[in-house]
């Protein structure tokens, strides 16, 4: 049972909120423009939202297919045995290749990304992990991710936003040694100011703020954004895997079309040989209704729906450690 402690959010904070999820490094005082409010008063609701723990995190998103990286997916049903769940995933969170993983109920129990070079790396990998907690996983999948559309969190205001993509063509990018530096520091601190990110580096703003520039003109550095607790405003995420009976460029756009007009959507990932919309809403009958008009819309192109409850929705260290491993 997930608990649900509900935070009552004004349209203000809702606003706020909203903002600094399409870029949390925006000045204060320019939020404080877009929402008609002070810098002090805006800078305090920012404090309280995290105080609260309404906001757990300021981050980059990096796309790792633009670093040489490609993306892998790993589905396991597990036994509840909860110490040996525990070294599971203390041993995913620290391998160095996880970039997110999230406990679920449904028809898995747990989900997982991994970054490798080659399909032979991530072969490698796989069967590693599978041998070292036979004892716990009943069943396993894996899937090659080829692209995600990453939305805004649109729930908070139901403004339309385009969204952004990762995943694609792999690309080998040249990245010295303080682009890793620079990026390593923004991961999980995303809204430090540019002159204490200089400072820690031991660089000048000037150069900071062109390498940033052009990792973002590269694609390696896609967005930056806040990290939510759902729970603390009585929210939830579901992921529906979705196997499809045709997929043709038509159909393809016309879902993507109308999966991208509901505010609820926060990711569409398509894997090899399904997709993913990722949906938060405020109970599973909410859910559940939007996935009947799905399937209604769209008869001859879904094939069957199965849905999994997101406990936990993780970003690992994943990143931090790829980037220290890579220079």
């Amino acid at each position: 049972m997930v608990e649900i402690t509900k935070i009552k959010l004004d349209k203000t904070d809702r606003k706020i909120l909203a903002e600094l999820d399409k870029n949390c490094r925006t000045p204060t005082t320019i939020l404080a423009k877009k929402v008609r409010k002070s810098r002090q008063a805006v800078e305090y609701r920012i404090n309280q939202l995290v105080k609260n723990g309404v906001i757990t995190s300021f981050n980059a998103a990096f796309n790792p297919h633009k670093m040489g990286y490609k993306i892998y997916k790993i589905y396991l049903k597990l036994r509840n045995i909860p110490e040996e769940k525990q070294k599971l995933f203390n041993y995913l969170k620290s391998s160095g290749i996880v970039y997110w993983m999230g406990e679920c109920s449904g028809m898995w129990d747990l989900i997982f990304g991994v970054f490798s070079k080659s399909d032979y790396e991530f072969f490698e990998m796989k069967n590693a992990l599978i041998s070292s907690f036979s004892n716990i996983i009943v069943e396993e999948e894996g899937e090659i991710l080829v692209d995600v559309k990453q939305y805004c969190k649109m729930y908070f205001t139901n403004e339309i936003i385009e969204p952004t993509e990762f995943g694609g063509e792999v690309a080998y990018n040249q990245l010295d040694e303080l682009d890793y530096l620079i990026l390593g520091e923004i991961v999980n601190n995303a809204r430090i100011p540019i002159n204490q990110l200089a400072k820690n580096i031991s660089s000048t703003q000037t150069i900071v703020r062109g390498k940033l520039r052009k990792m973002e003109q590269k694609g390696i550095i896609i967005q930056y954004r806040i990290g939510v607790d759902l729970n603390k405003l009585g929210l939830g995420l579901y992921k529906a895997i979705i196997r499809l009976d045709r997929y043709t460029k038509d159909d393809e756009k016309k879902l993507l079309e109308y999966m991208s007009r509901l505010p609820n959507i926060h990711y569409y990932i398509r894997n090899l040989w399904q997709i993913e919309p990722e949906l938060v809403v405020s109970s599973y009958q909410e859910y559940h209704k939007i996935i009947e008009n799905l399937k209604k819309e769209f008869p001859y192109v879904i094939r069957t729906v199965d849905s999994v409850l997101m406990i936990t929705d993780e970003w690992t260290p994943g990143f931090r450690n790829l980037l220290r491993t890579t220079m």
